[in-house]
């Protein structure tokens, strides 16, 4: 009996196997290219906690435990850089958030196929644009010489011309709005998929009892888009310490009376490496960069777990 059970057993296995192995086969170049990619690279992170001689090579190098971190938080930019990241990330967020929102239910109830496809393509573009072309169209409204805003709206108004990429009170505001207008298109169709998703029965039902669109918005469309803006959130809390290279390093052209608001953690770690050469610097900032932006993910999904368990990521 127990041998035939055993037999019973293995027969199972060896279909089971002969289901999932095609799956794993199909998986194998992707798991391949993400250790190679994601994980072997891994070992750059020892570069933090040595003082890397090119002489010396890789291993070779001396080990200087935290001191690298140590100078970083001493130096008096680091704090300026740390604050523009977080707070530049915070405004995003809650701006892209509730700009993506507002846009995905507006297109829900544009009701003609080729105008929502068209205003769905329209939002979109700027996120599929390089901030190579953004930087350059950027340039003709703000160039001091030819810009559009002097030239076209400023000089015939009688108002003084400004030397917008010398003008640092400005810029704020002015990543800020590039900043949404970029991406707020990608966020927009995750929400609107979530919306044409919900069932028309709520909202017909909604009407027979005369709700106005408003409260149908407000006590239907909102509470059920809650799981897809949890996702969204968790993500991006864990990104508030990352910043778009583009947007702080292609927007202002580098330049340097901005930085004080410009100049963010990815902008440092690039400049660390590529104007001064200082390979341990720059790592111990992304290896810092990295770690708080894991404690950040673990901490926003265990509040989520703790308040909408069904929501959270794990």
């Amino acid at each position: 009996m127990a041998a035939g059970t055993r037999t019973v057993g293995k027969k199972k296995t060896k279909i089971r196997w002969k289901r999932v192995l095609p799956m794993y086969l199909l998986a194998l170049p992707g798991i391949i290219y993400m250790i190679c990619n994601n994980y072997i690279p891994m070992f750059g992170i020892t570069i933090a906690f040595k003082k890397l001689n090119v002489s010396k090579g890789f291993w070779g190098s001396d080990w200087c435990g935290l001191d690298n971190f140590k100078f970083l938080f001493k130096s008096s930019t680091t704090w300026t850089i740390i604050r523009n990241t977080i707070l530049y990330n915070v405004t995003f967020i809650i701006l892209g958030t509730v700009i993506s929102i507002a846009a995905a239910i507006l297109l829900n109830e544009v009701k003609n196929y080729a105008a929502t496809r068209f205003y769905q393509s329209v939002i979109l573009l700027p996120y599929l644009m390089s901030w190579v072309i953004v930087s350059y169209l950027a340039y003709t409204f703000l160039s001091a010489e030819t810009g559009m805003f002097n030239k076209s709206i400023l000089e015939p108004l009688g108002l003084e011309a400004v030397n917008w990429y010398q003008e640092k009170k400005y810029w704020p505001f002015i990543l800020i709005f590039v900043s949404v207008w970029k991406s707020v298109g990608y966020s927009m169709i995750i929400y609107l998929s979530s919306v044409v998703g919900i069932s028309m029965d709520y909202f017909e039902a909604a009407k027979i009892d005369g709700a106005s669109k408003w409260q149908q918005i407000k006590y239907i469309t909102l509470p059920l888009l809650k799981p897809t803006l949890i996702t969204l959130f968790i993500l991006s809390v864990g990104q508030i310490f990352r910043s778009d290279f583009g947007l702080f390093y292609q927007m202002p052209r580098n330049s340097g009376a901005l930085y004080s608001v410009t100049r963010t953690l990815d902008v440092y770690v690039y400049q660390a490496l590529m104007k001064n050469n200082d390979y341990s610097m720059s790592s111990a900032a992304s290896v810092f960069q990295s770690v708080v932006g894991f404690i950040l993910i673990i901490a926003a999904n265990k509040l989520v777990k703790r308040y909408e368990s069904n929501s959270a990521l794990f």
